[in-house]
C-alpha cells in the first residue's frame, strides 16, 4: 500500500499558455503519482494560481529541497512564486488567546483528535486563566501581561517566544489585544484572526452589539491574516447565521461564538495545507 505522505506544489504567476502542460510534463517525467489539482486563472489580473499534492514515494525525490533543484528551471521560465512542503512535516501553530474560551476549546479538541494535524509548542496569552488546562495538555503556556504604556515590549516578548519555538503560524484564538504594526509586518500572512463579525460589516470592538442595533437579519464570523490595518487583511474563510428581532444580544453572541469556532478551524487548515494563495488584499483559497 502506497505512502499517506504527500509533497504539496503550489505557485503563482502570470497567466500565460502552458503552465498546466509544463508543471503536469515535470511530474510525469518523474513518474510522479498526482491525486489532487486544481487551479485558477484570475483574468483581472492576469495571474495564474496552481495546487498540486503528488503521493512522495511516487518520485524519486527523497527531500524538498532536491525537488527545488529540479523544478527551479521551470519555475524560473514563468516568473513563478512558488513552494513544496511536505505532508510529513506538521505545521507547528501557536496560539495566542486572552479570556473568550470558546476558540481556544474548540482548537485543542480538533488537535487531540487528529482532525487538525498539527504541533503545538506553545499557548500564549495575556492572562492566567487558562494555564491549568494547557499545562494539563503538556503543553507549555506564558502569560505575557500587556500593560496600556508599554505594548510594544510585550508585543517583542510574543515574537520572542514564536521564534524561539519555531512557530510557523501564529492563531489569535479570540486575542483580544490589537498587535503592533511591526509585529504585523515582521510576519506577513503568517498571523490568523477570527473576526466576530462579518467583515467588512463591523469592524472593531462588539460587533455583535453593533449587528443588534443596527438591526440586522443576519450575523457572521470573518477568519483572516492580520495586518496593520485593523480588521482588514486578506479574509480567509467566513460564514453567517440567520437572526431575528426575537434574538437577544445574548442570543446573537451565543450564535456568533459557534460561527467563530468552525471559521477559525476551517481557515486554519485552509492554511496549514497550503490552499491559501495571497495576492493585494484578496486571497485565491482552493477547498
Amino acid at each position: 500500500m502506497a505512502s499517506s505522505r504527500r509533497y504539496r506544489l503550489t505557485l503563482s504567476c502570470p497567466d500565460r499558455v502552458g503552465i498546466v502542460a509544463a508543471v503536469s510534463t515535470f511530474v510525469a517525467q518523474h513518474n510522479g503519482w498526482i491525486v489532487e489539482a486544481q487551479h485558477h486563472a484570475d483574468q483581472p489580473v492576469s495571474r495564474f494560481f496552481m495546487r498540486q499534492e503528488i503521493l512522495a514515494d511516487s518520485l524519486p525525490f527523497q527531500t524538498v529541497a532536491e525537488f527545488e533543484e529540479a523544478f527551479t528551471a521551470i519555475a524560473h521560465d514563468f516568473q513563478m512564486d512558488w513552494a513544496i512542503t511536505d505532508s510529513a512535516r506538521k505545521p507547528r501553530v501557536v496560539i495566542l488567546v486572552s479570556k473568550p474560551d470558546h476558540c481556544l476549546y474548540d482548537l485543542f479538541a480538533r488537535w487531540r483528535s487528529g482532525e487538525l494535524d498539527v504541533d503545538i509548542p506553545c499557548v500564549i496569552s495575556n492572562h492566567e486563566t487558562f494555564r491549568e488546562f494547557v499545562e494539563w495538555h503538556q503543553i507549555p503556556y506564558y502569560c505575557v501581561p500587556v500593560p496600556k504604556d508599554d505594548k510594544q515590549t510585550a508585543f517583542d516578548k510574543i515574537a520572542h517566544l514564536f521564534d524561539q519555538v519555531k512557530g510557523d503560524v501564529m492563531v489569535l484564538a479570540r486575542y483580544m489585544q490589537i498587535l503592533s504594526p511591526e509585529m504585523c509586518d515582521r510576519y506577513p500572512n503568517r498571523i490568523i484572526n477570527i473576526h466576530h463579525s462579518f467583515l467588512p460589516s463591523f469592524i472593531g470592538a462588539k460587533p455583535y452589539h453593533q449587528a443588534y442595533e443596527r438591526g440586522v437579519k443576519l450575523v457572521g464570523a470573518t477568519c483572516h491574516y492580520v495586518t496593520s490595518d485593523l480588521d482588514d487583511g486578506p479574509i480567509i474563510e467566513q460564514d453567517v447565521i440567520r437572526v431575528d428581532h426575537s434574538d437577544s444580544i445574548d442570543d446573537i453572541v451565543r450564535y456568533g461564538r459557534d460561527i467563530e469556532k468552525t471559521v477559525l478551524a476551517r481557515g486554519l487548515r485552509s492554511h496549514i495545507e497550503d490552499r491559501v494563495f495571497v495576492y493585494g488584499n484578496k486571497t485565491v483559497v482552493f477547498r
